[in-house]
């Protein structure tokens, strides 16, 4: 018996932004440099996670620094877009590295972006980000397991994908830069329950399919 060709680099479904986004990556391979290459481009998200923590500590004295927040978002969904297309598109053959390499350094670009939440967060809402962190690290726990039982790499969600929760971000800083941080003491817990009532879902529906799958299986065998 042979093993199901390794589908990691074959994401399915698809976000609203999908379509736009291709064309974005079709419009702008030929103008990355041939000296860039595919790791180059995966690896820069360690420097955009290292400048959200600190643009967030900076951004305690002064939320405007939230807008370099942005910017690194910004900066890190542009990598993150092409450095796998580029890999495709020159052959790099980089596909396993590229994926435990790109998703690994999205987890580290999560947590930076907590980090700098929690250091503007105003006193005594320490417990919540420990919530918030276990939450994002059990949806990604969710994908992975989720593509080791059945091959198929899914993080779109009702057309809800890694880019719209980047700009849902942005929209979050900017709000945060003309409001202030005391609403965090109401936002951040509705913010967690909401992610937990959806981790919630998420695990049944994936429950509900490996059940299906393996007494189907078990039927073929009797």
């Amino acid at each position: 018996m042979t093993n199901p060709k390794f589908a990691g680099d074959q994401k399915v479904g698809h976000s609203i932004l999908t379509i736009p986004e291709k064309k974005l990556v079709a419009w702008g391979i030929p103008k990355i440099p041939a000296w860039m290459e595919t790791y180059h481009l995966t690896m820069l998200t360690l420097l955009w996670s290292v400048g959200n923590a600190g643009f967030g500590y900076l951004a305690r004295q002064n939320l405007h620094w939230l807008w370099m927040v942005s910017l690194m978002i910004v900066l890190q969904y542009i990598t993150d877009l092409y450095d796998g297309a580029i890999g495709r598109h020159r052959n790099t053959g980089l596909v396993k590295w590229g994926f435990y390499m790109d998703h690994f350094l999205d987890y580290i670009f999560m947590t930076s972006l907590v980090l700098a939440g929690y250091m503007i967060s105003p006193p005594g809402l320490g417990i919540w980000y420990v919530v918030l962190m276990i939450l994002m690290g059990s949806f990604m726990a969710n994908s992975f397991l989720s593509f080791a039982a059945t091959n198929e790499f899914e993080i779109y969600y009702k057309g809800i994908g890694p880019t719209e929760m980047r700009i849902v971000f942005i929209l979050v800083n900017t709000v945060i830069i003309f409001t202030g941080t005391w609403h965090f003491i109401y936002t951040l817990p509705a913010v967690c329950l909401v992610m937990a009532v959806t981790l919630v879902y998420l695990v049944f529906r994936m429950h509900k399919r490996l059940w299906a799958i393996d007494m189907a299986n078990k039927q073929t065998k009797t």
